[in-house]
């Protein structure tokens, strides 16, 4: 009988997950953060969370102070890898061979009505007689640079947005010759 107990408390013991492994310090949005946002120490803090809710790519510690987010963060929301700018967001939007595009658009009003995460569709044309053509379709946009608080600065707001890399390096060529625009998915 006693042989027999040990052999259930032994499985259960053996079945039991680890202690040590299941919680994880990970970062959380402090309060409420919109797309575009360099993140400080008062945005984001550290707390212990069971390691079966993390969702993939979560960040484990600090260093992502100072990166921008890609998106909107609610608080208490565990910050992951897709949710700030760094190389792999373009993969996760467009794809494995993906590659960013910066463009100025020719009408930069525009750029205070796109956010990042919105899908668009990019028009160009080479001269003002020409008629506008699609450059590059299902962009993925992943960043729109804040306005210069400078007095009587130049506009030189871009927005950056991911596609595969066949399509940005057309959309890249032609925008050295072309001033485009966007169209809103």
């Amino acid at each position: 009988m006693a042989a027999g107990f040990l052999v259930v408390l032994a499985g259960i013991v053996a079945l039991r997950p680890d202690p040590a492994g299941a919680i994880h310090s990970v970062a959380v949005a402090s309060r409420d953060l919109s797309p575009g946002a360099s993140l400080t120490a008062d945005d984001i803090r550290l707390e212990k969370r069971s390691a079966a809710t993390l969702p993939d790519g979560a960040q484990t510690d600090l260093s992502i102070i100072g990166m921008t987010l890609a998106g909107p963060v609610r608080r208490g929301e565990v910050i992951t890898d897709a949710r700030v700018l760094n190389p792999r967001l373009a993969g996760l939007t467009a794809g494995p061979d993906a590659r960013v595009v910066p463009l100025r658009l020719a009408d930069a009003a525009v750029l205070d009505l796109i956010r990042p995460g919105d899908v668009v569709d990019i028009l160009g044309a080479a001269t003002t007689e020409a008629r506008p053509k699609v450059v590059a379709t299902n962009a993925v946009v992943v960043l729109v640079s804040a306005k210069s608080k400078t007095l009587g600065a130049s506009n030189d707001r871009v927005v950056l947005v991911a596609l595969p890399a066949p399509a940005a390096h057309t959309l890249a060529g032609a925008t050295l010759v072309q001033t485009v625009t966007v169209t809103i998915h």
